[in-house]
């Protein structure tokens, strides 16, 4: 093992409740917060099922007085966070509570930065932009794949350039995560598949990387053990609570893992694919991964074959190269068991977008700027990318 001269940082919520009725505790730990008014960002989704309602009654049973900005949108926009900027300015809000997956989670990241150091959020893209203190904030998960609950990044689409903007920043990391699955089981089966799979591409990535160290793969291998033990269950079944709990602690695994060793080509490229056609995050992920990590292979051979191992395939007798491309064909195996689409074109046939080679070159070109690829354990050239995005046509 190489002794490397740097010193590794370890970013985390001061406090996380995972488990069956965690949601619960939500007034009494937003008690200890010593904030007074919150605004709770969610979107219509989550309001829809009553998961927000859920929440509320629990806050007016504590009495509790709140604002909901439930106008959260997928792939949350400049505009979007400028919007709830507005609404907690003018309510007198000091708090926050962030209610769904990974946007309303990047929306009320991206509101708290602007309400407490001004400006745009646009002025917050890159890593640590922040000078002011966060407003207090909770988070409270509703599925199990973007771990936006617990991490210090922030993904936000600034709409005049059609790219996502990739803000990582200690200062966002929510003081409090709730993880219940039982504010899990409503969710249909294809966004199960879809934020299971945005779990495994953060496990996979920060295992692979170039920040990677001991602290984090050990969160990436043991999510990445019960993301092909249960996920597949939970697609199968949403009831299945025992599928549900564990994808909700394979998912803090992860983000346990990229939180700190970050990420890689996957998230560079798929965050141009929702910048610029709109399209779901993790599906992207998903898509992109086997790919990108057939490129990624020769840099972290060993790393592939051990993670064969850990997803419970036979490995006996491989080589490691050949365990390598073993943990690739599960990978591929897993996505088409849960239902993903087998291609960047299929993808945007299911979501009505006409994904075309021809936008290659400007997705390309922005990729190759997003702060995920610094960590990525191969560098490409713009033609490797551009060659990847075609393969994953």
């Amino acid at each position: 093992m190489t002794i490397r001269e740097q010193v590794y940082g370890f970013y985390m919520p001061g406090i996380t409740l995972i488990g069956i009725g965690a949601h619960k505790e939500i007034p009494n730990q937003f008690r200890i917060l010593g904030a007074g008014k919150p605004l709770i960002v969610a979107d219509k989704g989550v309001t829809a099922c009553g998961i927000t309602k859920t929440i509320t009654d629990l806050l007016d049973e504590a009495g509790i007085a709140y604002i909901v900005f439930d106008e959260t949108v997928p792939n949350p926009t400049d505009k979007n966070v400028h919007d709830g900027v507005g609404i907690y300015m003018t309510n007198q809000c000091d708090s926050l509570i962030t209610l769904g997956g990974g946007s309303a989670h990047d929306c009320g990241k991206g509101i708290g930065l602007v309400v407490a150091g001004g400006g745009k959020i646009a002025d917050y893209e890159g890593l640590d932009k922040s000078g002011k203190p966060f407003p207090p904030y909770l988070a409270v998960n509703t599925t199990a794949g973007t771990a936006s609950e617990m991490t210090r990044f922030c993904i936000i689409t600034d709409t005049s350039r059609k790219v996502k903007m990739a803000i990582v920043d200690w200062r966002v990391t929510p003081a409090v995560a709730i993880n219940d699955p039982l504010l899990m089981v409503g969710m249909p089966q294809g966004l199960t598949a879809a934020t299971g799979m945005d779990a495994l591409t953060h496990a996979v990535e920060a295992y692979i990387s170039t920040l990677a160290t001991p602290m984090t793969d050990t969160c990436a291998e043991k999510a990445v053990e019960l993301i092909f033990l249960f996920l597949r269950r939970a697609v199968a079944n949403g009831n299945d609570m025992e599928a549900r709990d564990m994808m909700t602690y394979a998912e803090y695994l992860a983000g346990m893992a990229f939180n700190n060793a970050s990420l890689g080509y996957v998230h560079a490229m798929a965050h141009q694919l929702g910048g610029f056609y709109d399209l779901p995050h993790g599906e992207c992920n998903a898509v992109l991964l086997p790919h990108v990590q057939k490129f990624n292979l020769i840099a972290r051979i060993e790393k592939f074959a051990k993670l064969a191992m850990i997803m419970g395939e036979d490995i006996n007798g491989c080589s490691d190269r050949e365990a390598a491309d073993v943990c690739l064909d599960a990978i591929r195996k897993l996505s088409e068991d849960i239902g993903i689409p087998n291609g960047l074109v299929a993808l945007g046939k299911k979501y009505g977008k006409e994904v075309s080679k021809k936008d290659i070159p400007t997705m390309v070109a922005n990729a190759m700027k997003d702060a995920c690829g610094a960590t990525n354990p191969r560098t490409a050239t713009a033609a490797e990318i551009a060659g990847i995005y075609e393969e994953a046509m």
